[in-house]
């Protein structure tokens, strides 16, 4: 009953809105009479504000045309791999007719951005994607909206999110050979699922995961977010949360957590901040202060950009991940396409580098939850490292300056670290191939915010490798478990490209990477 009035009411507030948005625009006009009205300018503040406040925000465009690949403009063409009925797995394909540029981008490795479905879309990861497209083939997957999806394409369970991840990755693995997989927030938990089910079968599993401020222990630093779903019983969540989508809808009569009911739990725990925010948008518009009050806007357009979630997705996410920690008990086991239980034991990861991320300030996943990945994957002998961000938040370290400048030069090293070196003749070398040292315990890596950005090849220098007691003999000038190694420096892709490519022609055709 709650969804439908809720959508009776945006219903009717919708033309109100609309109206809002006219009026603002008349007293903003310098042409019109309102105009030149006294206070016309906070009058037309007023209305831009109601509006706002007031309209149905729609799932946003990605929206990437371009990036700059060592000056180079490249063109990004976004593209549906593969539909699935809860999801899209995403392709940005780039296109440029500079030969240099070309076999750069040809050789650059493959990379799964998997998405939370929490709440928010796809879109939320805009510049997380923008920025790993400068070195990266980036795929994403486009959750859903569920109340789009028809009741006819049955139900979504936790069970279906990490089969979808296991598809999507041995699809990047038919075609370039392996990927490398990267999680930002929820999706750390059937992510690690997905790949542990993988390597317990004996297939080939990714070169890499990055796992970014995710709940793998909720159970350490419990945030506001962690303590309701703990606090509440699931017959609470399924008898307080849960609706079916109106019949206005293509899903009409499907069972969902909605979307506004998210949003609201996101707005209330900081409601101030929110409120602050608007205030200031309302002045910047009086001072005509353009460039903070766009900001404001794209901001507010993603963020109140909600979707629904099936019932029994979310539902058993709170169950398996917030009440029964069936992940760290080593208690959880997934149906796979066949309806067949397997268990998840992420010991059995062996040849997938692993890298944690956090925020130092995160109020969704607190310090702690990423970084027990590593106490679950405890055969991992591709490299292990963990990175905490200084005073970054949740969404600094997959969004804004804090992610560009400081945790991606991080995360581009860890995966250039760990792709096999390109063969013209065979495909790429599987990771179990690929000679490391082992080590037991991540590698922490505490960032200076202070020092200024630097080029993803120059982000890392000096690399510190666990070595361990037994091997210590057998390695000479070996005096800790814990030494310096220095690495070699970086040759940029472009000198390497001018060695091994041959000058193509100025009218050369526009080629695809």
């Amino acid at each position: 009953m709650l969804y439908q009035l809720y959508e009776s009411q945006r219903a009717m507030m919708e033309p109100f809105s609309d109206l809002a948005q006219a009026a603002a625009k008349l007293y903003n006009n310098p042409l019109s009479p309102l105009g030149q009205m006294p206070f016309s300018q906070r009058v037309s503040a007023g209305y831009a504000l109601m509006h706002r406040l007031g309209k149905d925000y729609e799932k946003p465009e990605f929206g990437i045309r371009t990036v700059s690949v060592n000056n180079v403009n490249v063109a990004i063409h976004e593209r549906v791999e593969i539909e699935k009925p809860f999801c899209q797995l995403r392709r940005f394909k780039r296109f440029t007719d500079d030969p240099t540029t070309l076999t750069q981008l040809k050789a650059q490795p493959v990379v799964l951005i998997v998405a939370p479905l929490s709440g928010h879309y796809a879109t939320l990861l805009r510049d997380t994607a923008r920025t790993m497209l400068k070195d990266h083939k980036v795929y994403i997957t486009d959750w859903k909206n569920a109340r789009l999806v028809p009741l006819s394409e049955g139900e979504f369970h936790l069970d279906d999110y990490v089969n979808y991840v296991q598809e999507f990755i041995r699809h990047l693995q038919a075609q370039y050979g392996n990927c490398h997989v990267m999680s930002v927030c929820q999706p750390t938990v059937p992510v690690l699922a997905a790949v542990s089910l993988m390597a317990s079968r004996g297939e080939t599993t990714p070169y890499s995961m990055t796992m970014m401020g995710g709940p793998i222990d909720a159970r350490k630093s419990p945030t506001a977010v962690n303590n309701l779903a703990m606090n509440k019983s699931y017959s609470w969540f399924e008898n307080n949360v849960i609706y079916r989508v109106p019949a206005n809808f293509p899903g009409a009569g499907r069972r969902v957590y909605p979307g506004f009911l998210q949003h609201t739990g996101f707005v209330a725990m900081n409601p101030s901040n929110h409120a602050n925010s608007h205030y200031d948008y309302f002045k910047n518009l009086i001072k005509g202060d353009d460039a903070s009050t766009e900001a404001h806007r794209k901001f507010y357009d993603e963020y109140n950009a909600v979707l629904d979630m099936d019932a029994d997705y979310y539902l058993e996410t709170i169950k398996t991940v917030f009440q029964d920690f069936s992940l760290v008990h080593g208690t959880w086991d997934v149906r796979n396409e066949q309806g067949v239980p397997e268990r998840v034991r992420p010991q059995d990861i062996t040849t997938t580098a692993l890298m944690s991320v956090e925020g130092e300030l995160d109020d969704i996943s607190g310090s702690g939850q990423t970084r027990a990945v590593h106490d679950l994957c405890t055969s991992v002998q591709g490299g292990q490292k963990h990175l905490e961000v200084p005073g970054a938040g949740h969404y600094g370290i997959f969004s804004g300056r804090r992610w560009r400048d400081v945790v991606y030069p991080e995360v581009t090293a860890f995966i250039a670290k760990h792709q096999p070196a390109a063969k013209s003749s065979a495909p790429a070398v599987p990771a179990a191939a690929v000679s490391q040292p082992a080590t037991s315990k991540p590698i922490t890596s505490k960032p200076t915010t202070s020092q200024p950005a630097v080029s993803p090849a120059r982000a890392v220098k000096t690399t510190f490798v666990a070595v361990p007691p037994f091997a210590q003999a057998a390695l000479p000038g070996v005096k800790a478990a814990r030494q310096p190694v220095k690495t070699a420096k970086a040759v940029k892709p472009a000198a390497v490209a001018k060695k091994t490519v041959s000058q193509a022609p100025a009218a050369a055709k526009k080629r695809k990477a």
